[in-house]
């Protein structure tokens, strides 16, 4: 069996700012909640490696792997995967993203199986994927749209 899940949320800024914002990984910490820490490894050839580290969980145990991004800036699409898999045998993420009326669409798709002695299984993570992906999107969304209303001039100047 394996886990698939997709998420998509509307940003009222322009694609740019959420291109940039969203791709700068050494900033990811500042951006999602669950980051403690992202370690650029290497960058390369349009390809980051880097470590993240989340804040400690429930029982305190801190989580951490390394994964690469490939950013495809014209096709407006960015391909990941784990590189230190831990729990899960593979895991492959493609975030896409789409000017739209409103701003700019962005869409999660996670593809991903669990190894069979990690201690949860792919419909468990595949619930826990959802519930975060929202949660992560929906402050990414404030995060990002308060950037972008410090970025508008002032109607009042704009005469």
């Amino acid at each position: 069996m394996t886990g698939h899940t997709q998420n998509e949320i509307t940003i009222a800024a322009p694609l740019d700012l959420v291109w940039d914002m969203t791709n700068d990984v050494a900033n990811w910490p500042q951006l999602f909640s669950e980051y403690a820490s992202a370690e650029i490894l290497s960058d390369e050839g349009g390809k980051v490696t880097f470590r993240l580290t989340m804040h400690p969980d429930e029982n305190g145990k801190v989580w951490s792997w390394v994964s690469e991004r490939t950013a495809d800036r014209r096709n407006l699409r960015v391909k990941a995967r784990r590189v230190e898999t831990g729990p899960f045998a593979h895991m492959d993420i493609l975030w896409q993203y789409e000017e739209v009326p409103a701003g700019t669409r962005m869409v999660w798709t996670q593809d991903f199986a669990m190894k069979p002695e990690a201690p949860v299984d792919d419909d468990w993570m595949t619930d826990n994927i959802n519930k975060n992906s929202k949660i992560q999107m929906a402050l990414i969304r404030d995060r990002i749209e308060k950037a972008a209303t410090g970025r508008r001039p002032d109607p009042a100047l704009a005469d």
